[in-house]
């Protein structure tokens, strides 16, 4: 992918609204046990969602690593996950291998539906005119809220999600409504965002993302997600152990962590770039992009817990210094 972003869409989403189709994975959970169920198995606190709310969440292994990130929607009669398109099918079979009495029916709703999102200071005011519904009641819809909404012929998702960075809200529509709902945007004055410009403002802000900076092998805690997907306080999921044990025998200290790192010189490092201290491999790049921001090469990766704090010095094999800073580099909107 191209670290470089769109001045014009980059500008869009810092003091209008960008749009973007997002890929996605969706599954769908209907059942008066869907919310039980999941409780079982996701990191977060999924019973506690009342309709109209949702969650960032993690679904983990017995030793605590990582199959898949997702987000939670309780929608009222039904469950939606979105998830990374890679792992979909597996976290669909898994789920439905360990249905048996419960009251719970699953569906993989990836191809009939579609999902763009609208993202920047203006996204609310620009899908409230698309939409013809009203500006004030999207902007106080709460960080992973939903809402149905009937316009232009179908019914419409409404999310609201901070994957890019920026105010953003996401629509997720059958897949024929596409096309004139992405023209309806664009009337209401969103601006097409590429992939790029995505990229480079979910490194600003320090998203880390399922394929590129955690995988599985990836314990959350390495990557930061105990704030945004780690209820400590629900009953026990799949790989809790792991969970408690980190945080609270070992103080929250993980073998590594994601960081920030801002490099010297204009040229962006490949992800994979191994990171060094004299002598020593301590790390590698996972995410990179050039950042208009900070007009400075920008990465995420992970590096030992020893050189993890921010102002540690760590060098590429080209020579290039970069120093590890706290996430994330640009303030969230």
């Amino acid at each position: 992918m191209s670290s470089a972003a769109s001045a014009s869409a980059y500008a869009a989403a810092h003091s209008g609204a960008g749009l973007i189709v997002r890929q996605h994975g969706l599954i769908v959970m209907h059942g008066r046990d869907r919310a039980s169920y999941l409780q079982g198995l996701l990191t977060n606190d999924i019973a506690a969602l009342t309709p109209g709310l949702g969650c960032y969440a993690a679904y983990l292994t017995a030793q605590g690593r990582m199959i898949s990130d997702l987000h939670v929607y309780e929608l009222g009669d039904a469950i939606l996950l979105t998830l990374p398109p890679a792992t979909k099918d597996t976290v669909l079979a898994k789920l439905d291998q360990f249905i048996f009495s419960e009251d719970v029916q699953l569906a993989d709703a990836t191809d009939a539906f579609a999902s763009l999102a609208v993202a920047g200071p203006a996204a609310a005011s620009v899908v409230a005119a698309a939409l013809g519904h009203p500006a004030g009641d999207l902007e106080g819809l709460p960080l992973h809220g939903n809402r149905r909404v009937e316009a232009l012929g179908h019914t419409l998702i409404l999310l609201r999600v901070d994957d890019l960075g920026v105010p953003a809200f996401e629509i997720v529509m059958p897949r024929e409504a596409l096309t004139g709902l992405s023209d309806a945007l664009r009337s209401a004055g969103a601006v097409d965002m590429d992939d790029a410009t995505a990229h480079v403002l979910r490194v600003e802000a320090g998203i880390p993302l399922f394929g590129a900076d955690m995988d599985e092998e990836t314990i959350p805690l390495e990557a930061g997600l105990e704030s945004r997907a780690i209820s400590q306080t629900k009953g026990c999921y799949v790989g809790q152990e792991i969970i408690i044990r980190v945080l609270h025998r070992g103080h929250g200290r993980v073998a590594r962590k994601l960081v920030g790192l801002v490099f010297d010189g204009d040229d962006v490092p490949q992800p994979g770039t191994t990171l060094h201290v004299p002598d020593k491999e301590v790390g590698a790049v996972t995410s990179s992009a050039w950042s208009p921001a900070l007009g400075r090469a920008i990465a995420l990766g992970y590096v030992k817990r020893d050189v993890a704090e921010p102002g540690t010095s760590v060098t590429s094999p080209d020579g290039r210094t970069a120093q590890v800073v706290a996430l994330p580099f640009t303030p969230r909107s």
